[in-house]
């Protein structure tokens, strides 16, 4: 779920700018700052981009159930707002424990956390109240879409945040697993009893993860490597993590084959996405800027994940709403 914690929010740090005129107005400008900081402290991107894929777990379930989307409305907010506050709290979380480590990262020394603006203790009852309240939320829905949200909400909090992230290398593959439940939450919401096509999307987003997480990792292992974290990158180099980027990219061609009832259109989008990928992976091999090819994985990436998810929604449009 750290995909987008590289991009925190511009507001961070800024105050109102005024013509020389006139004076900042206080309050306007303590209101943004409190926004901002706890735009930053939930993750927001985070948030947003793992609402997506809940989402198409929710509309694919609707559509392989032949249920009406109308007839869910209220199972359909439980589940986007029970996913947020989850997520937000493992986040909100996430930022708490790692208070001592932040400040050496340029990307994540601005958070409240950091600068004080928030207290820890009032950041910790956010992040647990959050999370009770998402679950809640959730098994208004099927108790299998709590427990679910529960189990990815402990992995990335306990598993990856506490003992993994500074102790091992395969951090990112522990973390890569809280990531991958969101769109189990949404068909789980629909349907408890899940589907092979879940389980599909559940891989994808797994799969897709690693080879994510790794470019970024590339791109900022000097901060992973004053912070003490020990990304792959750090520990064995670059040339060991473009192999495994690579690896992973070739595991996610098959998986399209497997959502062959979405049609067609789906099918050749998706693998010619998977193709693209897996060229520039190996052209990281000959290129001589590690760097400017970690970038260039870490923006496909992005774009990969939002196509796709998108994709499978549009193709099944079909769905009766009423």
């Amino acid at each position: 779920m750290n995909k987008v914690e590289t991009t925190s929010s511009p507001l961070i740090g800024k105050t109102a700018v005024t013509d020389g005129n006139e004076a900042a107005d206080p309050v306007t400008s303590s209101s943004t700052s409190l926004l901002a900081d706890l735009k930053s402290l939930i993750k927001v991107g985070i948030v947003n981009s793992n609402l997506i894929t809940t989402f198409a777990g929710f509309w694919l379930a609707l559509y392989f159930t032949n249920t009406s989307f109308a007839a869910n409305w209220g199972t359909f907010l439980l589940t986007m707002g029970g996913s947020a506050l989850v997520i937000a709290g493992g986040c909100i979380l996430n930022n708490w424990y790692d208070v001592d480590i932040d400040p050496i990262m340029t990307r994540t020394k601005t958070r409240p956390t950091v600068t004080g603006r928030i207290s820890l203790n009032k950041v910790l009852i956010m992040g647990i109240a959050s999370t009770a309240i998402g679950l809640i939320l959730l098994f208004m829905t099927t108790a299998a879409a709590a427990v679910i949200a529960l189990a990815g909400w402990f992995t990335y909090v306990v598993l990856y945040t506490m003992w993994s992230k500074r102790r091992y290398t395969l951090n990112t593959a522990i973390g890569s697993v809280s990531g991958a439940v969101p769109p189990l939450i949404g068909w789980a919401a629909v349907d408890p009893g899940l589907h092979v096509m879940a389980i599909v999307l559940f891989l994808i987003m797994f799969i897709w993860q690693t080879p994510h997480f790794l470019a970024l990792a590339m791109k900022k292992a000097k901060e992973y490597k004053a912070a003490g974290i020990p990304m792959l990158p750090v520990v064995h180099g670059f040339e060991i993590t473009k192999r495994q980027i690579v690896v992973y990219i070739a595991c996610l061609l098959p998986l399209p084959f497997y959502l062959a009832p979405l049609g067609t259109t789906f099918l050749v989008i998706a693998t010619l996405l998977n193709v693209g990928w897996l060229i520039m992976g190996i052209s990281g091999f000959f290129m001589k800027n590690d760097l400017k090819w970690a970038n260039m994985i870490f923006i496909y990436s992005l774009n990969y994940l939002t196509i796709i998810f998108l994709m499978m929604v549009v193709v099944t449009l079909e769905l009766p709403l009423s």
